[in-house]
């Protein structure tokens, strides 16, 4: 059965997909050391995609033996386990073709047909194949990097440097002037799709600052009252968002950095089109209502 995520009320940022909130109750996190051996689940990520079957109304990992064990490359990776059973991933090529069982699933589609249990584990299957394919080698010298027994953390053969997981912090900001909030879009964008000015936190940044920042070099707008509302995980590859609110204290819109293609103010009655609802600009955006001065 299919879950729109369009439909979906998240009450809190926590709520949102790719969050750990959704696994609490399925999945366990644990070493790759500790596996466990024997059958299991298979999370088989093929690009954008996790590979299914259908077992009556849901879609679900396969378990057992893995039926793309012939052409993955790659015995996989324990993660964890999954409604009490080991759980595997496996980064499975774009050119292989899929076993007649499998069926490919988009993390990132708006008519979602995953659950958002298995839709946050695949998502964080996602970052886990990024940082150990940039992990394979060493940042001080270049020699092999092996799993550090017992953690999520790689040792190096030769200089012996330890290296951890990289999660990028990035900032997202609802600005608001008035009735109206600031949306901005990027080139490569669906036209006429519209978000939020968001990105990296530079070196020596707080939160704060790489807000006020992000919005000055973006849009030439200066911003006050910034506030924290929360964060999502957001596995593409590896970032976490953290959303803030603002109010407009200065400026006129100017395309300073040639980021954006455009950027302009917009009343809650008449936005164009904007993120869907696994997003937490769209989280945001919602939110506004609570923010504008209302006459």
């Amino acid at each position: 059965m299919k879950m729109n995520i369009q439909d979906q009320v998240f009450l809190t940022a926590t709520d949102l997909p790719f969050n750990r909130n959704h696994l609490d109750d399925e999945f366990q996190l644990l070493r790759p050391d500790r596996d466990p051996g024997g059958e299991g689940y298979w999370l088989l990520l093929q690009g954008m995609n996790v590979l299914v079957i259908e077992q009556g109304s849901e879609l679900m990992m396969p378990y057992g033996d893995n039926p793309m064990a012939a052409v993955a490359g790659s015995p996989g990776l324990y993660v964890g386990q999954w409604r009490g059973k080991p759980c595997r991933v496996v980064s499975v090529a774009q050119a292989v073709p899929l076993a007649t069982e499998l069926r490919a699933a988009h993390l990132r589609a708006p008519d979602q047909p995953l659950s958002l249990a298995l839709l946050s584990l695949a998502g964080m299957g996602q970052m886990i194949l990024h940082w150990d394919a940039e992990s394979r080698h060493c940042g001080n010298c270049g020699g092999e990097m092996v799993y550090l027994p017992g953690e999520w953390g790689k040792e190096c053969r030769n200089c012996a440097a330890r290296h951890f997981p990289r999660i990028h912090p990035c900032v997202i900001g609802l600005v608001v002037k008035g009735d109206e909030i600031l949306l901005a879009r990027k080139g490569e964008w669906t036209d006429g799709r519209y978000g939020l000015v968001a990105g990296f936190v530079d070196f020596s940044e707080c939160l704060e600052e790489a807000m006020a920042r992000e919005v000055m070099e973006e849009t030439n707008i200066k911003i006050t009252n910034i506030r924290y509302i929360g964060s999502q995980s957001w596995p593409f590859p590896s970032q976490l968002m953290c959303g803030f609110v603002a109010d407009y204290a200065g400026g006129d819109i100017q395309l300073n950095d040639h980021e954006l293609a455009a950027a302009g103010w917009f009343k809650l009655d008449d936005l164009p089109t904007i993120p869907p609802k696994r997003s937490i600009a769209r989280y945001l955006i919602d939110c506004a209502g609570d923010y504008i001065v209302r006459d």
